[in-house]
């Protein structure tokens, strides 16, 4: 869109040279992006011509499309950022259907229509529809959802958990008061929800397995989602990768409670222990879910000791291996299972990894490293498939429930649609 920064011209079309430009910024140490380690697997990039950007990786990496769909890799133009320097957060120039007006910090941001926005609709109109979107900064989810149900905001993305069951009905559907003057989108969220257990003591109870998949038959999930959060998810029984990215169901673990006590018993027996205590640690969010998990699985036997953390302190003694057991979840990084499985293989230790578990298996290794290297798409669900069912077989963690997506709108809001990344998406959007 036009800008000040492309001097008496204004505007320009974007090329090759602009992402090499920005894929180097993105690696200058100076810039200390957070987003960096994107490129850790490309051995050299250039720009050929004005229309051809060549990437060379260091090895084959099936996931690497998915990464470069990243907000890291956004393209950048080296204008912009001559002219703005370090005020280019608060100058943004780009491509996209919408283009940067005002922000007031922590209050309001403003975006107007770019016209001169490539795309258009099936019947030739030029998108974007909106003239404008403006976006409220307020203190918290209460506030938020006030403005909402005062028609002072068009959109709301998620609700505070005080007024879920104001709004929503035991199976996470609007209730019928609302009806006829609230929207509600859903679909699964890429985020997977767990506990985890640390396996890196060889001294803890938790490395026997029969006691680890006797704690996973003993939740009931499905209950749990719908008394705790009005099935605002889907209880985790098929595996850790989320639904959002499942493309063959893994059979995970469905709750039975004859089987659960089948196990720990078996497990009491072989280790002539009379008694079982873990400490499962979490924060303040979590509460009633690690309680209820505290109230089943005491019908099992198992006793489990609540440790509340701020979340800062539980992410540090997560990564550092000082927790028993502890909540955690998973938003992908980019769009693909590997994602997900790499919090299992062992040369992901925490801290200077995801693997928070230590969990560790020789066959996990060899399938994981198959999946970086399997261009095939459809030999590559296979493999994740297999390595997901390794997982439930070996039970390093309770997977509790997959995330959902929630967008409340008002009636009048035509268009808009969910995605497993949860992407706002406004170009096709328009109000009646």
């Amino acid at each position: 869109h036009k800008s000040i920064a492309f001097g008496k011209d204004s505007t320009r079309i974007v090329n090759a040279f602009d992402f090499e430009y920005s894929f180097k910024r993105l690696q200058d140490p100076k810039l200390a992006s957070p987003g960096a380690w994107v490129l850790n697997n490309v051995d050299k990039f250039n720009a050929v011509n004005d229309s051809i950007f060549l990437i060379k990786l260091k090895s084959p990496f099936s996931a690497f499309l998915g990464i470069l769909s990243m907000k890291y890799c956004s393209v950048i133009p080296k204008e912009a950022i001559e002219y703005y320097n370090n005020k280019f957060g608060k100058n943004p120039i780009g491509t996209g259907p919408f283009k940067f007006k005002k922000w007031e910090e922590n209050v309001k941001l403003v975006l107007r229509k770019n016209n001169l926005y490539f795309e258009k609709d099936s019947k030739g109109n030029k998108l974007p529809y909106l003239e404008a979107i403006s976006i409220t900064f307020l203190p918290d989810k209460k506030s938020e959802f006030m403005e909402f149900a005062q028609n002072k905001i068009d959109f709301i993305n998620s609700l505070d958990s005080s007024f879920k069951d104001q709004l929503l009905n035991i199976n996470g559907n609007l209730k019928e008061e609302y009806l006829n003057s609230i929207n509600l989108l859903s679909g699964p969220y890429l985020n997977t929800e767990y506990i985890g257990f640390f396996l890196g003591d060889k001294e803890s109870v938790l490395q026997n397995k029969k006691l680890r998949l006797g704690i996973n038959y003993g939740i009931d999930r499905k209950k749990m989602m719908k008394y705790l959060r009005n099935n605002i998810g889907y209880p985790a029984n098929n595996g850790f990768i989320p639904l959002g990215l499942q493309k063959n169901l893994v059979k995970g673990f469905e709750y039975d409670l004859e089987k659960a006590l089948q196990l720990i018993n078996e497990y009491k027996d072989e280790t002539k222990k009379k008694s079982i205590e873990i400490v499962l640690s979490s924060d303040a969010n979590y509460l009633d879910i690690v309680e209820f998990i505290q109230r089943e699985l005491l019908k099992i036997g198992v006793n489990i000791k609540i440790n509340i953390l701020p979340p800062s302190s539980l992410r540090q003694a997560k990564s550092n291996g000082k927790l028993e057991m502890f909540r955690a979840s998973w938003i992908a990084d980019y769009p693909d299972a590997q994602n997900y499985l790499s919090l299992f293989y062992s040369k992901n230790l925490a801290p200077n990894g995801p693997n928070y578990t230590h969990f560790k298996n020789d066959y996990y290794d060899q399938l994981f490293l198959k999946i970086i290297e399997e261009q095939s798409k459809s030999k590559r669900n296979k493999l994740y498939q297999k390595m997901d069912s390794l997982i439930i077989q070996e039970a390093p963690v309770i997977p509790l429930y997959y995330d959902k997506i929630m967008r409340f709108s008002q009636k009048n809001v035509i268009g808009l649609e969910t995605n497993p990344i949860n992407q706002l998406n406004l170009k096709r959007v328009y109000k009646k």
